[in-house]
């Protein structure tokens, strides 16, 4: 582990039209004791070229490959198996950082003495423009709160691996950042959060997230495999997060 160094989680899959802008809004960040751990899981569009090419001019910048199709929770493990910093921050590979969020966020946990982490952030369609919607924090987010509906924007997260350790991500499809937290919050009470609005979300048309049955299938297997709640649980927690999405709350 090294002291002070920032490793930063970023899992990718065909997203060759957005990373380039992703990595340079890591490059301009005003802390610049960071490394960008780039983990693919085998794409088939020249999101490799890319990358390499951002690579070829700086070093912090670290590029592996997954020998199969494994998707996005085991290349997100790779990548923090990979990761040697003092903190991890999770960045996916189409959205976007402020250019003073690790600044910001790394001083925030220093001076409040917090191991774990997030903030505000703001929604963009899938070209890149603002599409006036900003996501906020609630100060505290503890392991019941999470359930609900998930408050925490999973590019907006950094932990300190120093006090809390590494983790392997949950392998299920979607909502593995979910279930990340989750456990993770099962060593760390809370997730505090920053009304400081550092991260610009990607809204992208195809995404699974877009397609709400499928999200509401992947709620089930997070609920029921992965953190083995009861039934009346799992349908009470799936109500709730259709019933937001119903009245657009989020």
């Amino acid at each position: 582990m090294r002291e002070g160094l920032v490793s930063i989680i970023t899992p990718t899959y065909n997203c060759g039209k957005f990373i380039g802008e992703t990595i340079e809004s890591v490059q301009r960040q005003t802390y610049t004791n960071w490394e960008m751990v780039i983990v693919d899981d085998c794409s088939k569009d020249r999101t490799k070229e890319i990358v390499k090419e951002y690579i070829n001019k700086d070093a912090r910048i670290k590029y592996y490959c997954l020998k199969n199709n494994s998707g996005a929770a085991v290349a997100r493990t790779r990548a923090m198996q990979l990761a040697d910093g003092e903190y991890m921050a999770f960045l996916d590979a189409d959205d976007l950082w402020s250019e003073d969020k690790l600044e910001k966020q790394i001083q925030f946990m220093r001076q409040n003495n917090y191991a774990f982490s997030c903030t505000a952030y703001e929604q963009i369609d899938e070209e890149g423009n603002l599409i006036n919607k900003i996501v906020k924090t609630i100060p505290k987010t503890d392991y019941n709160r999470l359930l609900l509906d998930c408050p925490v924007g999973n590019s907006t997260v950094m932990y300190s691996v120093k006090k809390m350790g590494k983790f392997e991500v949950p392998n299920i499809r979607k909502r593995n950042d979910d279930a990340l937290w989750l456990q993770m919050l099962k060593r760390e009470k809370y997730i505090m959060g920053m009304p400081d609005v550092l991260m610009k979300y990607r809204i992208r048309k195809n995404s699974i997230s877009s397609n709400k049955l499928k999200v509401i299938k992947y709620h089930w297997i997070l609920y029921r495999k992965i953190e083995h709640l009861n039934i009346f649980r799992s349908l009470f927690h799936i109500g709730y997060w259709c019933l937001i999405k119903s009245v657009k709350i989020k």
